[in-house]
């Protein structure tokens, strides 16, 4: 074999290579472009629940509070699913929290018809309201009883709060 004929395949499979590495970039340029803005897509939807039909934004005049952490949520999430997991019942909904800093609150139903309705949704998140004033942490901070479940966890640094039936419905609200 020649030198020169090893020079032009090597630039043969160069070019191969450039070619196809191309592909691969344009490949994921246009899938970034349909994705949306870095952050803009819920990564949880699909996953833990169903995409939400709608979005609420509550608007409130509480402040996160200053000593509120990734810690501090998950320590109320903690509290809550104990006080579930020690009814004398099967839990109904799992809470838990996700994002690097614990900043999404997701509660799923467990069990068929609890929470298929906003109405449901809305009456639970009541319930959770109670539930949350029994847990020492929250009375230690002497919240005020006309807090609802909205107010405490933007009071303690969430930034979204999702509830869903685990199937059909799914509603979230962002904490402004």
């Amino acid at each position: 074999m020649t030198s020169a004929f090893r020079t032009l395949r090597r630039r043969e499979r160069a070019r191969r290579v450039a070619t196809a590495a191309g592909a691969v970039f344009s490949f994921f340029v246009a899938f970034a472009a349909m994705a949306g803005p870095a952050g803009a897509a819920d990564r949880h939807a699909g996953y833990y629940y169903p995409t939400p039909d709608e979005v609420e934004v509550y608007h409130t005049e509480i402040q996160t509070m200053p000593q509120a952490s990734r810690a501090m949520r998950i320590g109320f999430v903690t509290g809550l699913s104990n006080q579930i997991f020690h009814n004398p019942y099967p839990p109904q909904a799992a809470i838990f929290a996700k994002g690097t800093e614990a900043e999404k609150l997701i509660i799923v139903a467990l069990v068929d018809g609890r929470m298929d309705t906003i109405y449901r949704a809305r009456a639970q998140l009541a319930n959770m309201t109670a539930m949350a004033r029994l847990l020492p942490g929250v009375q230690d901070m002497g919240i005020r009883d006309e807090f609802n479940f909205f107010d405490l966890v933007k009071l303690l640094g969430f930034k979204q709060l999702t509830i869903s039936d685990g199937r059909n419905f799914a509603h979230q609200v962002l904490m402004q």
